[in-house]
């Protein structure tokens, strides 16, 4: 059995367990809505928030790899395209946040806007329905248009060898990444910061960013490992490209951590009403347990493990640190939604991880559908010299 073969069994095994689990999440979320409306709208934000992200972050990398060309995108990139190709989906599962809109977002309801100048030229110019809803809209047309675009050079270059498509990639993803930041900044305040329309921070976008990309690294290494196999990997790649995949998680672990201690040190020194409530809200009733949580289990324990060198080389070792650090970051995207809406103190509903094991099984099901019958690496580009003969190793027994 090849590598293709062997992944593809692992991919038709995947993907029917994950449609039968997101289904009858489906259901029980229904039957949520029905019990409870607004918690069923609170739940699915958190939920839709962490898919999204592993979805940009994979897009965000993949152009990183394609400005850089280094070794560990090789190792990778198949799976960033496929989970970035999950974003049609992902904006038809947006549609449930449009409805729940009043529900999530205080600057739709006008007696609390109407008695706050602040918030009232907020939904004149920004914060409106019609505005909402247009940039939502503008936002996965552009991401999606970017993915499959990355995703149609690819597959020409596997099928034709031209080494044109490279500088495609090139010339292509630099402006890309630059709209790439722009959008994704402004989406995160529109679906994140907005819940608490008082409250501003101007490094909060790359803080969301930074943690999408850290969360998509950790899926696209569990992923390549655990579905090519361990050996097949091992013998198609150098122990180096372990490595680098490696020090890049250091690298955007301490970028997500730098911008979080950033924004609450600049805050915290201002000390002003109105930048404070985010981590007022975060700063009882339980909710601090999360964020020392946080500083323990999403940044410190994998930064002392990812110090180390064989650690870093040993695709076994890097796969644990992975899906400790993808774990980890559902905390995160948790402590950035829910404290808003229970401010009295920490609260877990079933609809929390309802909503997630649903947007999580269709999500599974669409990114193991597009991941199917693909190398599991590039072919033909011609920066792969040098790093593993990529053809012959695919077809490998």
């Amino acid at each position: 059995m090849n590598v293709i073969q062997a992944m593809n069994a692992h991919l038709d095994r995947l993907r029917p367990v994950a449609l039968a689990v997101g289904a009858l999440a489906t259901i029980a979320c229904i039957a949520g809505v029905i019990v409870n409306q607004e918690q069923f709208f609170h739940s699915y934000l958190f939920a839709f928030l962490f898919w999204l992200g592993l979805a940009m972050g994979s897009l965000g990398i993949e152009m990183i790899h394609h400005l850089t060309g280094g070794v560990w995108g090789f190792v990778i990139r198949r799976v960033l395209e496929a989970a970035s190709m999950t974003l049609p989906l992902l904006g038809l599962l947006f549609l449930p946040i449009f409805f729940g809109m009043h529900a999530n977002f205080l600057w739709t309801h006008p007696d609390v806007v109407a008695p706050v100048p602040e918030l009232r030229h907020k939904t004149e110019f920004f914060l409106n329905v019609p505005w909402f809803i247009g940039r939502a809209v503008f936002y996965f047309l552009v991401w999606s248009g970017m993915a499959w675009l990355l995703r149609r050079w690819s597959l020409q270059q596997d099928k034709t060898g031209d080494p044109a498509i490279t500088q495609h990639f090139q010339h292509a993803c630099g402006p890309g990444l630059v709209i790439f930041f722009l959008t994704m900044s402004i989406a995160a305040v529109d679906w994140i910061m907005s819940l608490e329309p008082r409250w501003y921070s101007t490094t909060f976008g790359l803080v969301v960013i930074s943690g999408q990309g850290l969360a998509a690294l950790a899926f696209a290494i569990l992923s390549a490992i655990s579905l090519t196999g361990h050996k097949a990997l091992s013998d198609m790649v150098k122990p180096k490209a372990f490595h680098d995949l490696g020090n890049l998680l250091l690298a955007f672990m301490l970028m997500w951590a730098y911008l979080a201690f950033t924004q609450y040190l600049i805050i915290w020194s201002g000390n002003l009403s109105d930048e404070s409530t985010w981590y007022i809200h975060r700063g009882h009733g339980g909710w601090q347990t999360i964020g020392l949580a946080l500083i323990l289990f999403h940044f410190l324990l994998p930064f002392v493990a990812l110090l180390f060198g064989t650690l870093k080389k040993n695709y076994r070792s890097l796969a644990i640190i992975a899906l400790y650090i993808l774990v980890a970051h559902i905390l995160d995207v948790f402590y950035l939604v829910l404290p808003t809406f229970y401010t009295r103190g920490f609260h877990v509903h079933w609809l929390d991880v309802a909503c997630f094991v649903a947007i999580g099984g269709w999500w599974l099901a669409g990114f193991s559908w597009i991941m199917r019958g693909k190398s599991p690496v590039p072919l033909h580009d011609p920066r792969l010299e040098g790093v593993f003969n990529a053809e012959e190793a695919v077809q490998r027994g």
